[in-house]
């Protein structure tokens, strides 16, 4: 079994422990982080005349292995005063070390949307985003049937979340531009072999309408590397980058105040 498969059906597995919660009253609030209004993760990236950066909390990744040792509360913090856009979380446990009470925690310290980064391929996994207060949730085309997709898509819609739909080729690209309300990321590391081809993003995304919110993935590394999609995309996710960085204030406000001319 390769990686992608490997984590996959770890998420198969952890999906069956959640609890089946169900629908939430619109009248009434059933987690400690949920809102009645969360933040938009759509709109608090959309714009091309600027990058907006999507700030990473993750502690360990398969490419890299450990990364940083650094407090959830302390980082997310740092990450919202340097002007970040929103939050990713992780919430993969065994490649990632992520958990929900990261996501439940983060959601719960910052006023910015939070994006639950994992390997959804359940329901539950959805309305367990929703319920510690994510406002968006990470989709991967290549973990995904079709009909999963579209369904899980239309389960993050229905409870108020975005769906940040990933993809690293031509064709689900396509699949990725069939959901109306879906942010379209594209990542430039292969899934399947971790090789980073950062030269992936800038040719995807010169075919997707000038309408549509993107979202560049994986290698960005410095300001210098952001410039390569700028006014292709809207925002870039950086985790590893700013992970490493003692301050990474004065990264995201080199990337994120850069308008573009």
């Amino acid at each position: 079994m390769g990686l992608i498969e490997d984590l996959v059906e770890g998420a198969r597995v952890r999906a069956k422990t959640l609890p089946r919660r169900e629908p939430p009253d619109s009248n009434e609030l059933n987690g400690p982080n949920e809102r009645s209004e969360r933040p938009s993760f759509r709109e608090a990236l959309r714009g091309k005349g600027s990058v907006a950066v999507i700030a990473e909390y993750k502690q360990a990744s398969p490419s890299l292995g450990d990364i940083a040792e650094r407090s959830l509360i302390e980082q997310v913090v740092k990450y919202e005063r340097a002007g970040a856009a929103a939050l990713s979380v992780l919430t993969e446990p065994t490649r990632f070390r992520g958990s929900y009470d990261d996501l439940e925690n983060a959601a719960a310290t910052v006023s910015l949307p939070v994006l639950m980064k994992d390997f959804i391929v359940d329901p539950a996994q959805v309305r367990e985003a929703a319920h510690l207060g994510a406002s968006a949730v990470l989709l991967i085309v290549r973990c995904l049937a079709r009909s999963e997709l579209l369904e899980l898509a239309a389960l993050a819609a229905e409870l108020s979340l975005t769906p940040l739909v990933e993809c690293h080729n031509t064709r689900e690209l396509d699949a990725a531009l069939a959901i109306e309300d879906a942010v379209i990321g594209v990542n430039n590391r292969d899934l399947d072999t971790l090789e980073m081809d950062r030269s992936l993003a800038p040719r995807l995304l010169s075919d997707v309408p000038v309408e549509r919110v993107v979202v560049a993935e994986s290698g960005y590394l410095t300001a210098d590397d952001v410039r390569e999609v700028r006014g292709l995309a809207d925002a870039v996710l950086m985790g590893s980058a700013l992970m490493k960085l003692d301050a990474p204030a004065s990264l995201i406000g080199e990337i994120s105040q850069e308008v573009r001319t």
